[in-house]
């Protein structure tokens, strides 16, 4: 059984609305008591209302999240939309829409799998063999993070220069598959998600243990890319760009794996302050 949470008008500055933005909110329902605050169950989640209109995804179905945190985040999301509303900014709602529609109809096992394939070209595990002074910056920044993983798994993960790529042994596959397994569907979607963007699983599992910070994972998925401008020079806004877009949708999928794995609601002190 989910609770649901009505946000009064008072409370929504919380959510920081631009003047004439969709309205988004978080409701419980039908037949609200005429409480600033009311709670009542609901199959499903936590809904989203827009000016008074249930959210539906692609697929048309009710858009409701598993946790109030997660409801927040999207309704925030949504109240930041001002004339245009910019989906490719949504990345949060783009999250939620596929975790509910499952356009591609995985089950939790592909997923996890999915994610795990990504071992075999992992960015921090492919090294070049010259020039010098890029082979010493990937092992001083790169080296770290699988020492950190492979202890905080108790795995083996290689490097290698060849096109190839290295040789993962099984048991770390196992190892990764049982730790991913833990998750939730919801979670698994913003793991997967992050993977992508970094190419890389060791990097994903730093930043969601909190090992990394989103500037350092980005920065490190681009390291070979960051040196190449450090020694040519930047082009101008391009470069920018892609650095802005990448740390945004990383720092979305990481903040979606947090709040679908939170399971209380925010108390009412917290509301009214």
């Amino acid at each position: 059984m989910w609770r649901c949470l009505c946000l009064r008008d008072g409370w929504r500055r919380l959510l920081s609305r631009p003047l004439g933005s969709p309205m988004a909110s978080v409701r419980t329902g039908a037949n609200i008591p005429s409480l600033s605050r009311a709670y009542a169950p609901l199959a499903g989640g936590f809904e989203i209302n827009l000016d008074h209109r249930k959210l539906k995804t692609p697929q048309a179905k009710l858009f409701t999240v598993p946790s109030e945190a997660l409801a927040i985040a999207v309704a925030t999301e949504w109240d930041c939309q001002q004339d245009t509303i910019k989906f490719y900014t949504m990345h949060l709602t783009t999250l939620c829409n596929t975790s509910l529609d499952n356009p591609t109809q995985r089950n939790k096992d592909q997923l996890i799998r999915a994610a795990v394939k990504f071992l075999d070209t992992d960015t921090i595990c492919y090294r070049v063999e010259e020039p010098e002074t890029l082979v010493e910056l990937q092992k001083n920044e790169w080296d770290p993070i699988i020492a950190w993983a492979e202890k905080r798994y108790g795995v083996e993960i290689a490097s290698s220069t060849s096109i190839m790529g290295p040789s993962i042994p099984d048991r770390t596959r196992e190892v990764l598959v049982s730790h991913l397994a833990s998750y939730n569907m919801w979670a698994l979607q913003g793991i997967e998600f992050v993977v992508t963007q970094l190419k890389s699983v060791v990097l994903t599992l730093g930043l969601i243990d909190l090992r990394l910070t989103v500037e350092q994972a980005v920065l490190l998925s681009r390291l070979e890319e960051e040196y190449q401008i450090q020694k040519w020079g930047n082009v101008e806004w391009a470069h920018d760009y892609e650095l802005q877009e990448l740390r945004a949708r990383t720092a979305a999928g990481a903040l979606f794996v947090h709040l679908c794995s939170e399971s209380t609601t925010i108390r009412h002190k917290l509301l009214q302050d």
